[in-house]
């Protein structure tokens, strides 16, 4: 907090906005006052398990405070480079080297941290507030300001917990999820004047309330890699990667699915803790769905690494259920039902008593993933004239995959004609204005809803392969995805590693040609390369992908039918005032009889009665509680 116009940080604000999220930190709390800045802080136990860890944390003069949500993964390799400059430390965590480093260094220090971050400093020596949000924005940080003072927390409750924040919904962004699903694709969230600080992103505050804001670091601006062997270098980076992930003084663990990025993970992870001579086995746990079975690839991966299988058993009734306390913690609503499956593992592991989790968010957007991807990769190669290669290319995937290779390659051709044509800011303009207007005549929402609706800012990256993956790092879909996995995490106070998003990784794997990303009918091409011998073969050749997939299509078309048809009828939805009721119910019966697949915006309103039902009953609806970091 900071108070603005002379005043002093409030005390009571600061325990209100601290004690709602107790469950980001159960192990330790800690407040600090300095005049008009008040920090709260909650403490999950990592790194440095003894008081010497406390936060909020001061230099030894008085002058530099600290507040850290997160970790710095190379901390000890930073703090004998300041060892080497004089500094000395009391404790053997990472805020103690985080601090030292913005001492030694100032905001220059963002640029040799690598990790997943949201921290404030109080540096009074400069009057200032100085704070930053990691390179993905795996770790969250959120803004309000009003006349009298600035607030910031880990999470929107603490900000509506603390008796300053009067807002409502913030309709554009309602808007925008209930008509195209869209859900942190900018600094806007689902409350009006709360905003979340943008990835990769720093900022100074003065006592004035004066803000400087500025990106340190973007994936726009990667340059081109050339090594003899990507697929060796690609390995040797997430070995790397690996190491400085499971540094951890509590009990490390792995979500597991069948695919190739949380194998990848677990056999690394394995390799590591031989090293270690570690005693306990690693725990894996697992969630199926009797529609999805990746049981093979899961016992492949079992037997190579010994690891413990823990599986998720639940029902539909049972996710259903959960929808209400999943959405209190995430305080936004999500993109489909899988984050419910995320949230009950989440609770599972926990109930392990495992603290720090393992998974493979990121690989999917960074090494291209996804089968949408091998359009971007199809007109790279025709914007490089190899109109050869990319028919060859087509028809090496058309030979796995299946398909008609001459209708793909006309209509690869078409696209690149088109994204050539179209190419002018009018056109676009018109695109989007047409999309507008298209989605302002949904026949399930009345002109209540569909007048708030805005047009997303214009899209100025290209449609080739790396513009492709520049989107989704930057605007959908990992923000959500990483937005959901450290609320589900944090809820049952565990913190969710994510190594695909070693920035180094990155960088490299954007650097390359696209080739090494797709190639014939190869996903994540430098990834299964380099993984040759270090995972089981049936893993790193499958062609299919899963994850943790919800089968929420046969779910609302049977077991959870009826209880969807109780909250479209239910008082609070009719009196919404931004139904067509009659109109969602019949596409609800025709979902039903199979005439077609309503599920995605059917779970949208669902989540929007729940959510707002919530915000009818106060920020401590499920009354627990945590920091402003």
């Amino acid at each position: 907090m900071l108070a603005l116009h002379g005043g002093k940080a409030d005390r009571v604000v600061i325990d209100r906005m601290t004690e709602i999220i107790a469950h980001r930190g159960p192990d330790d709390s800690g407040r600090y006052f300095a005049g008009s800045v008040g920090f709260g802080f909650r403490r999950l136990s990592i790194l440095d398990l003894s008081p010497t860890g406390h936060q909020p944390m001061t230099t030894p003069d008085g002058q530099v405070t600290i507040v850290f949500n997160g970790e710095i993964y190379n901390y000890a390799e930073l703090r004998s480079e300041l060892e080497g400059l004089g500094h000395t430390f009391k404790s053997t965590g990472d805020t103690e080297v985080l601090l030292r480093a913005y001492c030694a260094w100032g905001e220059k220090c963002l640029d040799k941290l690598n990790g997943m971050w949201a921290f404030l400093i109080h540096d009074q020596r400069r009057g200032k507030l100085f704070g930053s949000r990691d390179r993905f924005g795996i770790k969250p940080l959120f803004c309000y300001r009003d006349r009298d003072c600035i607030l910031f927390a880990s999470e929107i409750k603490a900000i509506r917990a603390s008796g300053l924040y009067a807002g409502g919904p913030n309709w554009p962004t309602v808007s925008g999820f209930m008509l195209e699903g869209r859900l942190d694709e900018s600094s806007d969230t689902f409350y009006e004047g709360i905003e979340q600080i943008p990835a990769a992103t720093a900022f100074e505050v003065d006592i004035e309330g004066r803000l400087r804001q500025w990106r340190y670091w973007s994936v726009e601006n990667v340059p081109p890699v050339e090594v003899a062997d990507p697929a060796v270098q690609f390995a040797e980076l997430f070995e790397d990667s690996m190491r400085l992930h499971m540094r951890s003084d509590v009990p490390v663990g792995v979500h597991l699915s069948g695919g190739l990025d949380s194998t990848s993970i677990i056999c690394a992870a394995t390799r590591l803790r031989a090293g270690m001579n570690a005693n306990e086995p690693l725990m894996a746990f697992c969630y199926m769905a009797r529609e999805y079975d990746e049981s093979r690839y899961i016992a492949d991966t079992i037997a190579r690494t010994g690891a413990q299988l823990i599986r998720l058993e639940t029902t539909p009734q049972q996710v259903w259920a959960s929808v209400g306390r999943m959405l209190w913690y995430q305080d936004e609503p999500v993109h489909s039902m899988t984050p419910l499956i995320g949230f009950a593992l989440m609770e599972l592991t926990a109930s392990k008593r495992i603290k720090v989790i393992l998974n493979g968010q990121g690989s999917d957007e960074t090494i291209a993933g996804y089968g949408n991807y091998f359009r971007g990769y199809w007109q790279t190669l025709l914007s490089e004239r190899q109109a050869t290669e990319t028919w060859d290319e087509i028809g090496r995937y058309v030979a796995a995959h299946g398909g008609n290779r001459r209708r793909l390659f006309l209509r690869q051709l078409i696209r690149f004609t088109q994204t050539r044509l179209h190419g002018s800011s009018i056109w676009r303009d018109f695109s989007r204005w047409k999309h507008a207007r298209r989605l302002k005549t949904n026949p399930w929402f009345t002109r209540q809803l569909t007048e708030c609706f805005s047009s997303r800012p214009p899209d100025k990256l290209g449609s080739g392969l790396n513009s492709a993956l520049i989107r989704s790092i930057t605007r959908d879909p990992l923000p959500i995805y990483l937005r959901v996995e450290d609320r589900n995490s944090m809820a049952h106070s565990i913190e969710a590693r994510v190594p695909f998003l070693d920035y180094r990784l990155v960088s490299f794997v954007l650097g390359l040609p696209a080739n090494w990303k797709l190639r014939g009918p190869w996903n994540k091409f430098v990834l299964r390369e380099g993984m040759r011998g270090r995972i089981p073969e049936s893993v790193r050749s499958r062609l299919d992908k899963m994850g943790f997939p919800v089968p929420w299509s046969q779910w609302f078309a049977g077991l959870l039918y009826e209880p969807l048809l109780d909250l479209l009828h239910s008082r609070s939805a009719r009196e919404r005032g931004i139904y067509n009721i009659p109109h969602i119910v019949q596409d609800l019966a025709r979902h039903r009889a199979g005439g077609a697949d309503a599920a995605a915006t059917l779970f949208r309103v669902a989540q929007f009665e729940v959510w707002s039902e919530l915000q009818n009953s106060g920020a401590g609806a499920y009354g627990v509680a945590a920091s402003v970091t």
